[in-house]
């Protein structure tokens, strides 16, 4: 187990290494031309790297949080009850939302660009979820420690 901690260690101390050879190389390319094709391509790389961080990373939180969920039964138990809470959430605030786009001033630029009603059910329905998962939320916080108390 130490082996494999010194292994992460080093991966680690190497893509600090490499992101801050990427930093500094753009940061020496910077000039003032929007236009200038060095300052361009250093920021597609660092672009790029941030992008392969950002998906390394969130690959291995989902790959090590799966062999943690099914690794543990009564684990695998709960993250099963919590996606499915999540999915009938999600499917509430989708059959609750409106497919209608909503008159403002600017509308007829964004109806222009392709904003129709399958993108406003969409975003309604994302818009709704929030809402109901802060409402259990708020109301987790303001019940929970008479729960405790009554538990007790």
């Amino acid at each position: 187990m130490e082996k494999i901690g010194k292994i992460i260690t080093i991966i680690l101390w190497a893509l600090i290494g490499v992101s801050a050879i990427l930093v500094i190389s753009l940061m020496a390319n910077i000039s003032e031309n929007d236009k200038d094709p060095a300052m361009l391509s250093w920021i597609n790389v660092n672009l790029i790297w941030v992008y392969i961080l950002g998906i390394l990373g969130a690959s291995l939180a989902v790959i090590f949080g799966l062999v943690h969920s099914f690794s543990n039964a009564q684990s695998a138990k709960k993250g099963i009850l919590s996606l499915g809470f999540l999915v009938g959430v999600v499917l509430i605030a989708y059959i609750v939302a409106s497919p209608a786009i909503p008159k403002f001033i600017g509308v007829d630029k964004f109806i222009a660009d392709g904003l129709n009603g399958s993108t406003m059910k969409l975003v309604d329905t994302g818009l709704i979820a929030l809402y109901i998962m802060l409402g259990i939320a708020i109301l987790t916080f303001i019940i929970g420690p008479f729960i405790r108390v009554v538990r007790k």
